[in-house]
């Protein structure tokens, strides 16, 4: 494990509980966390914090704020939280080789610096930075492409990936393609860390499930999650779901 535990600063429990996260109660009670799966996730209701924890671990472990390598310093905004100031994390040996922090809401602007940075390699190297992104720019590729062609060409191994909500440009057979990258990766001593929503993605097996909530940060399993259930439900039945939703009935 790359990452064997994420817990709270003793020295910035006080400064945690007088900044806007204490608003955020699943990261208000964070203590220690240990990670024991190739694979966690993290998943929650829209609000939860999931994202912000996400971005705190990354940026804590090394990786720019809005996604990329270790070796992206690029920044189009400054609006990522100071939670990572707070975490302490607990690495394996050895380190990973390898790692990227993938988050959907800044996708475009990596691609934008994958761009400035091939342009400016031009003429000094005989390969392409394109060839570890499928070959072509990303904006050249549609959203789910993009995401599909960075997992299965720039993810190498040995590494540590973070994803957020990596769903959001995929269809679930997309979902699914995604689902035997990451196996394929696991096998080569990967972990990943991911944020979602997605009852497809969290079914990968023998994953860790934390749910954040008003009550904490939870293993939960995946049956129990809320995601599965409202599913599961809807695919069961999804006239009864409809009609109990859409009643006008006052």
């Amino acid at each position: 494990m790359y990452i064997r535990q994420i817990a709270l600063r003793a020295d910035k429990k006080k400064e945690l509980k007088q900044s806007y996260l204490a608003s955020i109660p699943a990261l208000q009670k964070l203590d220690a966390l240990s990670l024991s799966k190739p694979v966690t996730f993290f998943v929650g209701e829209n609000g939860s914090g999931k994202s912000t924890f996400l971005e705190g671990i990354a940026v804590a472990s090394g990786f720019n704020a809005e996604g990329g390598s270790k070796n992206f310093t690029f920044s189009s905004r400054d609006t990522h939280s100071k939670l990572h100031e707070y975490l302490r994390i607990a690495r394996g040996i050895p380190f990973a080789k390898d790692g990227f922090f993938l988050r959907a809401e800044s996708f475009y602007n990596v691609a934008s610096n994958v761009d400035e940075m091939e342009e400016e390699g031009a003429g000094f190297s005989s390969s392409s930075l394109y060839d570890s992104y499928g070959g072509v720019s990303l904006h050249a590729q549609s959203h789910g492409e993009s995401f599909i062609a960075l997992v299965q060409n720039r993810f190498w191994g040995n590494g540590l990936y973070i994803l957020d909500e990596p769903e959001a440009a995929l269809s679930p057979a997309r979902q699914l393609a995604l689902l035997a990258l990451i196996h394929g990766l696991v096998r080569k001593n990967s972990q990943f860390i991911i944020a979602t929503h997605s009852p497809i993605l969290m079914a990968y097996p023998d994953a860790d499930i934390f749910v954040l909530d008003e009550t904490g940060i939870q293993k939960t399993p995946y049956e129990r999650t809320e995601h599965y259930f409202i599913t599961k439900r809807f695919l069961d039945q999804p006239q009864r779901m409809l009609e109990e939703l859409l009643d006008d009935k006052e």
